[in-house]
């Protein structure tokens, strides 16, 4: 196995490890939120969205079997950053974050991490994410079809989102 093959591998194990971890913390937060009077927003596009994710990796995964592996070390380097502006996001949101949309009436907004920046930071890193990884395996027709998918995801999240945070903003 070439080193180029052996670093792909092991990014791609490392991430599925990551999101694997994710939904583990987000299981637990939900199941919280939910015990203290959270109520879901936009579960019907739920599961469209794993899917779209699933599906990114298992494209991700393809490629690195197919062996065909460039990888490029600053783009490994880039996606190295998004993740911990990942973990950035997640502790700032601490018991709040979910991969789900989750809201509870009295809880307050978050506006500290990069929650004072930007809006939507969790998607910002997604978005990046969904892009540079495969372009850091030479892989740059999966960032494309998976970041245009993800757009298009994004659109109706998004706004779920926004629906359920202004009816706590009011």
């Amino acid at each position: 196995m070439t080193t180029d093959l052996w670093i792909a591998v092991a990014l791609v194990a490392l991430v599925v490890c990551e999101r694997l971890a994710e939904l583990v913390i987000s299981a637990r937060n939900q199941k919280r939120l939910i015990a203290s009077g959270g109520i879901e927003i936009g579960a019907a596009h739920y599961p469209y969205m794993v899917l779209l994710h699933v599906a990114w990796m298992g494209a991700i995964v393809a490629w690195v079997a197919a062996g065909d592996v460039r990888v490029s070390a600053p783009m490994v380097v880039a996606h190295v950053l998004v993740e911990l502006a990942r973990v950035w996001v997640m502790t700032s949101l601490g018991p709040y974050w979910t991969t789900r949309i989750i809201t509870v009436p009295d809880a307050p907004l978050i506006a500290r991490g990069p929650y004072r920046f930007v809006r939507h930071p969790n998607y910002v890193v997604v978005t990046i994410e969904i892009a540079l990884l495969p372009v850091a395996l030479g892989a740059w027709w999966i960032a494309l079809l998976f970041s245009i998918l993800n757009a298009l995801m994004l659109r109706v999240r998004i706004a779920a989102e926004n629906e359920a945070l202004a009816a706590r903003s009011r």
